[in-house]
């Protein structure tokens, strides 16, 4: 299946700090638009490579078909060219998939974020055939994000090796926390695809061994300390000031990993940091108080000062 590419993508290649952005709400639950735009552009202003709208941390899973346009609208609007605008595109089924894709590429996304679709549990060979239609009806760049503990689909270094032999697939975000899977991916198919890692707590590591960049939804609370994370590894070489400013932000970022409620300490570390997000949209709802207490003590571990 092909189709006429109307719009070509401002960036093409992808590297550095993304957030995978939290997905602001009213009181009433509703998208705040006007407070997702503001803050697509503060995380521009404070240095990070690029935008995630529309992944885990962003709630794509509770958002309806309209709320996923609008919300990549405003992201790319905000952004205007200045970054990289990857837009979450996942769903149940490969016709879902390939419109949001394609949507997305029509609105101006950079790319694509994909991981297999939830509950149905395909096989390796059902996989790829979903994949390889995705990949045939859009003319952007597709991330694969491996995340079994969200899909209950793990894309071993193997079958990552095989799709990366399909045109866009560029990029992985390796999610599983295991370190060895980033090594291997970087071993067996470095030279063709780029290597993001997307757990925060083995970011430093990551990097060090060679992964491009680090997707991971904390940048929505410390973008600058992700970003000087970076760039003391990968641009300055300069490794002990890397792990000193990482093992400062490791208490933070074992607490939302370690936590089981991922989304709710994003949006509660934001909001100590002066950026109220709301809650997410329900059954997720709010960090509890002693939560939050611990959440305010980590954050100024890493040398960050909580404005509640």
């Amino acid at each position: 299946m092909n189709t006429t590419h109307t719009r070509k993508p401002r960036h093409t290649s992808f590297r550095g700090v993304f957030a995978a952005m939290a997905t602001p709400m009213k009181p009433n639950e509703d998208v705040d638009y006007e407070k997702l735009a503001a803050f697509s552009e503060y995380l521009i202003d404070q240095g990070l490579h690029g935008l995630i709208p529309l992944g885990s941390t962003g709630e794509y899973y509770a958002l309806d078909h309209a709320e996923r346009e609008r919300v990549l609208r405003v992201v790319v609007e905000a952004a205007r060219g200045r970054v990289p605008v990857l837009a979450g595109t996942n769903a149940g089924s490969t016709r879902d998939v390939v419109a949001f894709s394609r949507q997305a590429e029509e609105l101006g996304c950079d790319g694509v974020m994909l991981a297999p679709p939830y509950y149905s549990l395909p096989q390796p060979d059902e996989l790829f055939e979903h994949f390889r239609a995705v990949n045939n009806a859009i003319g952007i760049p597709i991330m694969l994000y491996n995340y079994p503990g969200r899909t209950g689909v793990d894309m071993s270094p193997e079958f990552i090796e095989r799709l990366a032999g399909l045109k866009n697939v560029r990029y992985v975000k390796e999610s599983t926390g295991e370190m060895a899977r980033i090594t291997e991916l970087i071993r067996r198919c470095g030279d063709r695809i780029g290597v993001f890692c997307g757990c925060d707590t083995i970011a430093l590591e990551s990097l060090m061994v060679g992964a491009i960049g680090w997707v991971g939804g904390v940048a929505n609370v410390l973008p600058k300390v992700h970003v000087r994370i970076y760039e003391l590894v990968v641009r300055e070489k300069n490794f002990a000031a890397a792990k000193r400013l990482f093992y400062q932000a490791l208490p933070t970022l074992e607490l939302m990993e370690g936590a089981g409620k991922y989304t709710q300490f994003v949006k509660a570390g934001c909001r100590l940091m002066g950026h109220d997000l709301g809650a997410p949209r329900r059954p997720l709802r709010r960090v509890t108080p002693a939560e939050c207490r611990r959440l305010r003590s980590v954050l100024k571990l890493s040398g960050s000062t909580p404005r509640f």
